[in-house]
């Protein structure tokens, strides 16, 4: 079987919660991202996932991410990988989209990016790193990451433009899996969050 890559977006921060470009400031999880983070392991250690034996784990080397990783139970399987990092956005860190629109109306991070920050090609060669390293394996793979960087993966993984990542929302904490149908690449789940209500 083709491998398929599962990632697991990071529990919810103050930043995340208020909407903040969150790039490589470490913000801690709130006490509402650590729970998450527990109950989506848990889902990951039930059938039909059964903790996922022999799957290759990666995470972001950011706080947040590493930390839902462990919580979720896969801390001593996983492996820090900078690639997984989230978006550079230079001097838009720390502000949210109405901030930024106050001096550029119509901006859209995935079409006009960001000043002194990563370029709109630059996240793009990331995501393709890790389709790339996915392709290469032959198992499953779980990532725990960050909201632009897995949705621009996602968009990568169907071969799209970057800003095919603009139409798919991602919470915080959620679950989606990217996989294949009729021999080519498509999204088998996308922002599950089922395991935070259940």
């Amino acid at each position: 079987m083709a491998p398929r890559i599962l990632l697991a977006r990071h529990g919810q921060t103050e930043w995340s919660l208020s909407g903040k470009h969150t790039g490589r400031t470490d913000v801690p999880l709130l006490d509402e991202g650590r729970r998450g983070a527990k109950l989506l392991g848990e889902r990951l250690h039930r059938t039909p996932l059964d903790g996922l034996p022999g799957v290759t784990v990666r995470t972001s080397p950011l706080a947040r991410a590493r930390e839902t990783c462990e919580l979720a139970g896969f801390g001593d399987r996983a492996t820090p990988w900078d690639t997984l990092m989230e978006w550079d956005y230079g001097a838009y860190e720390g502000m949210t989209p109405a901030e930024i629109r106050a001096d550029r109306p119509d901006w859209l991070v995935w079409r006009d990016g960001v000043p002194r920050g990563e370029t709109l090609a630059e996240v793009s060669a990331r995501a393709d790193q890790v389709v790339e390293w996915v392709r290469s394996e032959d198992r499953d793979v779980l990532v725990f990451a960050h909201g632009h960087i897995l949705r621009a993966i996602g968009a990568r993984w169907l071969g799209l433009d970057l800003g095919f990542a603009a139409r798919v929302r991602l919470n915080p904490t959620s679950l989606s899996v990217l996989g294949w149908a009729y021999g080519e690449s498509a999204i088998e789940t996308w922002n599950d969050c089922g395991h935070l209500t259940a």
